[in-house]
């Protein structure tokens, strides 16, 4: 029994070194009984003689073996679908403008500047009011003064012609005015409401030529015989 017991023994260990040689022809490196390649103490693969660089593994040869294929780069994720931009506020209907005050009105006025001329007031280089000059007085500057709520003020100024000397025309324009004021007081129109000023011949009103005869020019010169009346205060 035991010359059969060796035979088939050898026929084992042949059958498995042509599978492993089978195996290393397959992958270019010795093998184990398991297949797998088989290292020494320094984990060095043994290369078969069948071992060609096309059989080169990353385990045994690295630089020698095929690189793996890069993997392809990850598509970015797609950016998050924008949001609907939020619609604008309506816009709000412009307020309506605020009501202007409006201004109070001012206040009325009795103001009143009344002239009269020497033919309505005096004669010539006389101070003394004529008839004509009390009816315009009495109208336009007594009858005004009713309207007035207070009297503020009454100025009065006479004027003279340029005829006769500066000094005589000077008295004559404030005797005038004096005249006018004396009359106001005696219609109710308080003194110390009433100022008189004399103008004398420095403010004309009109000029003549002296190549008039002078009776002519007496009469030319009349509208610079005169008295100016002014008025100030609030109406009623």
């Amino acid at each position: 029994m035991k010359p059969f017991a060796h035979l088939a023994a050898a026929v084992a260990l042949a059958g498995s070194l042509q599978a492993v040689d089978a195996q290393a022809q397959v992958s270019g490196y010795v093998t184990d009984t398991r297949g797998a390649v088989a290292t020494d103490a320094f984990g060095l693969c043994w290369r078969t003689g069948y071992w060609t660089p096309a059989m080169a593994t990353a385990q045994c040869d690295p630089d020698l073996a095929p690189k793996p294929a890069p993997k392809p780069a990850a598509r970015p994720a797609p950016p998050p679908a924008a949001r609907p931009a939020a619609p604008a506020p309506a816009a709000r209907p412009p307020a309506p403008p605020k009501p202007v005050a409006a201004k109070p009105a001012p206040p009325k006025r009795c103001d009143a500047n009344v002239v009269l001329v020497a033919d309505q007031l005096f004669a010539f280089g006389s101070r003394t009011i004529n008839n004509a000059a009390k009816a315009r007085l009495d109208k336009d500057v007594v009858g005004r003064i009713a309207t007035c709520a207070t009297l503020e003020s009454v100025v009065i100024e006479g004027h003279t012609d340029r005829l006769g000397s500066q000094q005589f025309n000077q008295k004559l324009s404030e005797r005038r005015a004096d005249a006018v004021k004396a009359y106001l007081v005696s219609k109710g129109i308080a003194k110390d409401k009433i100022e008189t000023i004399g103008m004398g011949k420095t403010v004309p009103a009109k000029f003549c030529p002296d190549s008039k005869n002078r009776k002519e020019l007496i009469a030319c010169l009349a509208p610079n015989r005169r008295v100016a009346v002014s008025i100030k205060g609030p109406a009623k």
